[in-house]
């Protein structure tokens, strides 16, 4: 066999195997999926996960505006009492989570229904964290559908009863490079899983929700 042979036969493998990877995830988190606001369980938190407020180019990054408004929505619908705001906060000048509570109080959800977790640098850090800091053994994640799949793909994996509300997505050509790195992503976390059992870069006190909160 050439070269060519063996470029084709790696290429075939490649390809497949990233089919499988997707379909794995599909399949797993199909079932908690939602998106009619009727249907989604009803739950004592959800669990937002972080995104930047504006674009590298330019502008307010529809991701965060779509969703926040699904998780204000899903709080005003009464599904959730508490909303957990994960997100990154790396260093002083950039952070998700405040952004996204000033955006949801002027939405007009009421500041004790929101808390705040910094250390949501990676999506699983976010979903471990609302069950070992926030005490949630079921809540509801917020993303759009692509991110929510592999969400719950982490939760399910690690025995916590998460369901998922898909928040709008963007415009085709947003979409296309967000679903191409996702590829990557979820070959990403399947390592973590499977391989290393990653755990959160942080945990720390636990955060009882309902409790007074200090401001």
């Amino acid at each position: 066999m050439g070269w060519p042979g063996m470029v084709y036969w790696i290429f075939t493998l490649v390809l497949l195997a990233l089919i499988a990877i997707n379909y794995h995830v599909y399949k797993v988190s199909k079932p908690f999926q939602y998106k009619d606001i009727r249907l989604v369980p009803s739950t004592q938190a959800g669990l937002v996960l972080g995104t930047a407020k504006y674009r590298k180019t330019g502008g307010v990054n529809k991701y965060f505006t779509n969703r926040l408004i699904t998780a204000a929505a899903l709080y005003k619908a009464g599904k959730i009492e508490y909303l957990i705001l994960s997100g990154d906060n790396s260093h002083d000048s950039y952070n998700e989570p405040v952004m996204m509570k000033k955006e949801l109080l002027r939405m007009g959800v009421p500041e004790n229904a929101i808390y705040l977790d910094f250390a949501g640098f990676r999506t699983l850090d976010s979903v471990i964290r609302g069950r070992e800091i926030f005490g949630q053994q079921s809540f509801i994640i917020i993303s759009q559908s692509f991110h929510n799949r592999r969400a719950l793909f982490i939760a399910r994996k690690k025995g916590i009863q998460a369901f998922a509300f898909n928040a709008p997505d963007v415009e085709s050509f947003a979409l296309f490079k967000t679903r191409f790195r996702e590829i990557f992503a979820r070959i990403k976390m399947l390592m973590d899983i499977y391989l290393f059992n990653r755990e959160p870069h942080f945990l720390g006190e636990k955060i009882e929700l309902g409790r007074e909160q200090v401001f």
